[in-house]
């Protein structure tokens, strides 16, 4: 990535001790989405690192992984699909429980999301211990598609998280 790039995005992610919980240090992606030109910088910067995935569909987690995966697809003229928490989508779907680095949680897809064959790009704001990306990645594989990679704006590279994700393809614009 371009330096200048890796400063404007770096200079946007602001730190948070102790949330959710004590002991954790909380990367908040909030300053870089208020600063549309850093925004842009960083939309531009996962588009270009995506070439040569060939992604049918974006998959974002909620929350944040909705942001920037829609805008991701939108920039790479791609479907988006979310991968929401238990209990919020309406329709016949799937679901993928798995632990958070801080507790558990439960993803769901619709059932119709992903077509078979179909190839994913997941996208969310941070990449951690892995869980909530491998969780997508199952929900993808129990509906058929492809997982072609994953996109991240942040990586937390302590805490091993692209070691859970196999031989797939990580892209992390900014590492800690």
């Amino acid at each position: 990535m371009d330096p200048v790039a890796e400063e404007v995005i770096r200079s946007r992610i602001r730190d948070i001790p102790d949330y959710p919980k004590k002991g954790i240090l909380f990367k908040d992606i909030t300053p870089l989405l208020k600063d549309r030109n850093a925004l842009a910088v960083c939309i531009n910067e996962l588009a270009k690192a995506a070439v040569g995935l060939d992604a049918d569909y974006i998959v974002g987690t909620e929350s944040r992984g909705f942001i920037i995966g829609a805008a991701l697809a939108y920039r790479l003229n791609v479907g988006f699909v979310p991968a929401r928490k238990q209990g919020r989508l309406p329709y016949d779907k799937v679901s993928r429980t798995y632990d958070l680095e801080y507790g558990t949680a439960t993803l769901e897809m619709h059932r119709d999301a992903v077509e078979r064959g179909s190839r994913v790009l997941i996208v969310d704001d941070l990449l951690a211990t892995g869980g909530t990306a491998r969780a997508t990645a199952d929900l993808v594989g129990d509906l058929g598609g492809k997982v072609t990679g994953f996109a991240f704006v942040v990586e937390l590279a302590g805490l091993g998280g692209r070691e859970r994700l196999g031989g797939s393809r990580v892209i992390s614009l900014i590492r800690y």
